[in-house]
């Protein structure tokens, strides 16, 4: 059984959250206060985390913050603010997906069902059998098996999403991607008006693996269009 925590202080929306998640099979935890959420998401065994923004005591970006310093789960972060600087912020610190209230419970279910099938895809891939499957340009290395991504010998801590933008990408070299088809296979949802999520994890992974990321030497930008990975 996948275990879920929510962190959500609307009594009413969390458990309707998890009556839905719950008739689906998954196991549902409900913290209302954002100190104990983030205690109990760093301590407990979560394969996923659904984090309102506004939560008392500790708000959802300073959680998604201090989470995503040791782990890489999925999480999903929830606000009834409709501004794009609060989405951009919520991804910007590492969140792997955003949803604004109201919305419907099957559209979360759904969303929770897709980001954990990827993550546990990708985790999966340590105890595969395509040992010694590498990726090696310029410095950058990806090795398949463990989902380490070092340059010029420097190991980079990858989000998930992050990982598999990268992967991705070098896949493919010198094939350009448009931001709708990236969204569409990497987060497999309905791609509609998301081009934002696709930019702010480009950003961050640039930071990452850029030398200099403001002239960068692997992820190229094809404005009007989306990106490239270059060789």
């Amino acid at each position: 059984m996948k275990n879920i925590l929510i962190i959500e202080d609307e009594k009413a929306i969390a458990e309707l959250e998890r009556d839905y998640l719950e008739s689906y099979g998954f196991g549902v935890h409900i913290e209302g206060r954002g100190d104990i959420g983030l205690q109990k998401a760093l301590e407990g065994e979560f394969d996923l985390i659904i984090l309102d923004v506004m939560v008392p005591k500790l708000d959802g970006f300073e959680i998604c913050r201090q989470i995503r310093q040791s782990h890489n789960i999925p999480i999903l972060m929830v606000t009834s603010k409709k501004e794009d600087i609060d989405k951009i912020r919520g991804l910007g610190l590492g969140a792997d997906d955003y949803m604004t209230k109201p919305f419907s419970p099957s559209e979360l279910v759904a969303r929770v069902k897709a980001h954990l099938a990827r993550y546990e895809r990708l985790t999966g891939d340590r105890s595969g059998g395509e040992r010694g499957e590498q990726i090696r340009i310029r410095g950058l290395l990806i090795d398949k098996p463990s989902r380490r991504v070092t340059i010029h010998d420097n190991e980079s801590s990858l989000t998930s999403k992050e990982y598999e933008l990268l992967l991705l990408l070098a896949s493919n070299p010198n094939r350009v991607f448009e931001k709708e088809e990236l969204f569409e296979r990497i987060w497999g949802l309905d791609s509609n008006g998301d081009a934002a999520t696709v930019t702010v994890h480009i950003r961050r992974l640039r930071e990452k693996i850029e030398h200099d990321p403001s002239n960068p030497q692997y992820i190229e930008t094809i404005w009007g269009v989306g990106y490239r990975f270059k060789v």
